[in-house]
């Protein structure tokens, strides 16, 4: 049986508008039964959140099929770590999941006032509300011994307007301010691969769908899975050509991937009656 995994922004959507065929293919795969989850590397929000936003668009999928890279930091950090207190740069959706942890979260308030020495892990993804404060004490505190954690590497997301800031772009700031490596979480990582394949269950093949030669394809291509890329989000036609890394399939959009998956399914009918 197939498995599909789905980035989220540039794929099943761009900002806050569904792109053409996503409803139609998930309503296909419930269907038909086939298993799927969302992975995404945007840690704004936290999976119950994402449902809302799917729901939003007409799209309805449980909580526990969505996979965030926040969800995926808590989860590394609870099973590696031992229990420190966190200073997060991140949306709504990271520090609820860091929040979850029950370590206890530092905020600005408590780091201008000293709080920052107490830091141990400095977790970053994209913050839509990011200040130069948020940046001088996630600084200070990974100069101080504190764990650096970031939830993804993309330097951009797609949106509505075109491409904007991503997480990857606020860890390179500190980063540079730091001459620290961070531990990245998500896609194309290890960490967040163990949580999607635990969250798929069994399968024989995984596809991954997604819309970033540099996260989805790479990730893809790293665990063996068969890579899907769509022509909806960060990646062209263009980028492909001598960046090394190579889609197995690129299609306009993911409603494309509809005939594909019943192609698949006919030559395993067939496969099992003969």
């Amino acid at each position: 049986m197939i498995g599909l995994i789905f980035d989220m922004d540039g794929v099943i959507y761009r900002g806050n508008r569904p792109v053409e065929g996503a409803k139609e293919l998930i309503d296909f795969l419930k269907r038909r039964g086939i298993p799927f989850i969302f992975l995404t590397n945007n840690s704004t929000r936290d999976p119950s959140m994402y449902r809302e936003k799917l729901l939003s668009m007409g799209i309805d999928v449980p909580e526990d099929r969505i996979v965030t890279s926040g969800l995926a930091a808590r989860l590394y950090m609870e099973k590696h770590f031992r229990p420190g207190r966190v200073f997060v740069i991140g949306g709504e959706g990271l520090l609820r999941e860091m929040e979850r942890l029950g370590w206890g979260v530092i905020e600005v308030e408590k780091a201008r006032n000293g709080g920052w020495k107490e830091i141990e892990y400095v977790v970053v993804g994209l913050d839509p509300s990011l200040t130069y404060e948020k940046l001088k004490y996630a600084t200070l505190a990974i100069r101080n011994g504190a764990k650096f954690i970031g939830t993804n590497p993309d330097t951009t997301y797609p949106a509505e307007e075109g491409l904007y800031p991503g997480a990857g772009a606020i860890i390179a700031a500190i980063k540079a301010a730091t001459d620290t490596e961070p531990l990245i979480i998500g896609k194309p990582n290890g960490p967040v691969y163990e949580v999607a394949r635990e969250k798929l269950g069994e399968v024989e093949e995984i596809w991954m769908v997604g819309d970033r030669l540099d996260t989805d394809i790479a990730f893809a291509k790293r665990f063996g899975m068969k890579a899907v890329m769509v022509l909806t989000g960060v990646s062209t036609l263009e980028d492909i050509e001598g960046s090394g890394i190579n889609p197995d399939l690129v299609l306009p959009d993911v409603g494309e991937l509809i005939k594909y998956l019943e192609v698949v399914e006919g030559e395993n009918e067939a496969g099992g009656t003969a």
